[in-house]
């Protein structure tokens, strides 16, 4: 009898989880639909009514997933993220970078998924840490118009792998890179200096990286540098 009691109770734990997890995303996906354009977000506008936001920060506290649940696990820690970021960015409006609050990525600590986390745990130990996938850098958006846009849209355990791959061809065929053929040379994100590991991994060079997602390929023999990141807040 105690273990059907026990097992009956692991079930319906399960199925909550996954009802909660399910409205995490649909409320998150509405939330960026509402509030994000072009890569800019509506701080304003979401200063002055912050229950939405609340409330997938409620939802998020108490969803519990594994890291073998693979898809689900980079779509939620995803997501998490840059709502986090927003919220750090809320809390501290008006402000003009992210930057400008100290402590806003190492020490401020958001209730998520059962723990008390910070914005660097999630990216250096639940997903790059778990993860081989250089295209988180292009999925993480800390707040600064240097980061790669946020899209109007939750990453969606179904659909992640095609978000990540459009995410990181956009930015590398846009924003990320300033390629100049007649002095043979290309600049790209610091980003890309910062990690360097992270394009490099396998034995590839930045360049061969870059030009998985290019569609004008970049030459072997144009010289990498880099172009300063701008801190200034992404703001509509």
């Amino acid at each position: 009898m105690k273990i059907f009691s026990f097992l009956f109770a692991l079930i319906i734990t399960s199925s909550m989880n996954a009802q909660d997890l399910e409205t995490f995303f649909s409320k998150t996906d509405a939330f960026f639909e509402t509030h994000v354009k072009n890569g800019k977000v509506g701080y304003n506008k979401i200063h002055k009514d912050q229950s939405s936001l609340n409330d997938i920060l409620k939802i998020a506290e108490g969803i519990s997933v594994e890291k073998t649940d693979v898809k689900n696990f980079q779509a939620f820690w995803i997501n998490a993220y840059n709502i986090s970021v927003i919220k750090g960015i809320i809390d501290n409006y008006p402000t003009k970078s992210p930057l400008d609050n100290a402590g806003f990525f190492d020490k401020t600590t958001y209730s998520l998924g059962g723990m008390d986390i910070t914005l660097n745990d999630i990216e250096h130990k639940l997903l790059r840490g778990n993860f081989k996938d250089a295209r988180f850098h292009f999925v993480l958006v800390c707040g600064a118009l240097g980061c790669p846009p946020l899209i109007s849209e939750a990453y969606m355990p179904n659909t992640l792998n095609a978000q990540l791959e459009k995410q990181t061809k956009e930015a590398l065929n846009g924003s990320f890179l300033k390629v100049n053929t007649k002095k043979k040379k290309v600049e790209a994100s610091e980003i890309m200096k910062w990690y360097k590991e992270d394009f490099t991994m396998d034995g590839i060079t930045e360049i061969e990286f870059i030009n998985k997602y290019r569609t004008e390929k970049i030459p072997d023999n144009f010289k990498l540098s880099y172009f300063t990141y701008n801190w200034n807040l992404n703001k509509q």
